[in-house]
């Protein structure tokens, strides 16, 4: 994860200091550009602890259409929670977009699908979750706004994410991690092998008071990448105990405060 603490380092000692909506402040960097090889190891952070439980929540969560916390969520993450209003919902983020656009119906998850299939090389082949009509519903305006495939002429898959705004030391590793099984998911859906995770950031940014905690996991060596299986069933059946994490040693856990 050598791609990530570059990241991290090129902010601290670059970043512009700015303002934020949550009133933190963060030093910040505009456009950046990472590539994750899965074929190198699956890239979970090994110089702090991740919860990869939480990431596998989530992106199954998002791809059953989901955006109330009480749908199989808060129980087992409270990582959704501080954004819900008092009936769990978050409106219509994220996996609302993914698989009824708009609500009105159109999948995007399944449209990307059928084109790797029958048109591999198109260069059309997107999902956006940034739905200008629909972002004043939302409890959160998506930060990973969009994400492309692109299909190689020997059957290998990359993934890149466009992602607007990105809290480095807290959400990111978790993004990698995330957008990583994902196309581990979809290239196992179309027969294809996983390769490149690339990560487009737009605003990059550590916030004040994670400084510190930045520091120390800088001062920390990476280990080897783990792996990751998933059972050899269709997407939309796939269940938190079909993926497994395996050789995942890290360094002990850091904590940063969210900024909501």
């Amino acid at each position: 994860m050598k791609q990530y603490l570059d990241l991290l380092t090129q902010v601290l000692e670059s970043g512009e200091e700015r303002a934020d909506r949550t009133g933190t402040g963060t030093l910040s960097v505009f456009g950046t550009q990472s590539r994750y090889d899965l074929r190198d190891g699956f890239p979970l952070l090994t110089t702090k602890k991740v919860l990869f439980s939480a990431v596998v929540r989530e992106l199954i969560w998002f791809l059953k259409g989901s955006t109330n916390i009480h749908d199989d969520l808060t129980e087992h993450t409270p990582i959704w929670d501080a954004w819900a209003d008092e009936s769990g919902e978050l409106g219509p983020i994220y996996g609302a977009q993914w698989r009824s656009w708009g609500g009105r119906g159109f999948d995007q998850i399944q449209g990307a699908i059928e084109l790797l299939i029958s048109d591999p090389t198109s260069r059309r082949n997107l999902v956006s979750a940034w739905n200008v009509e629909d972002l004043p519903k939302m409890r959160l305006q998506p930060c990973h706004t969009m994400f492309q495939f692109y299909a190689t002429n020997n059957g290998e898959l990359d993934l890149q994410l466009y992602q607007r705004s990105a809290d480095l030391a807290l959400g990111v590793p978790f993004n990698i991690a995330s957008y990583a099984l994902l196309l581990m998911i979809v290239a196992n859906e179309v027969g294809m092998t996983p390769r490149c995770f690339v990560h487009t950031i737009g605003d990059a940014h550590i916030y004040k008071n994670h400084v510190d905690g930045v520091r120390k996991q800088l001062d920390r060596t990476p280990g080897e990448l783990p792996r990751v299986e998933i059972s050899n069933k269709p997407m939309n059946d796939l269940v938190f105990e079909d993926i497994t994490l395996h050789d995942y040693e890290h360094a002990p856990f850091i904590k940063f405060e969210v900024s909501v």
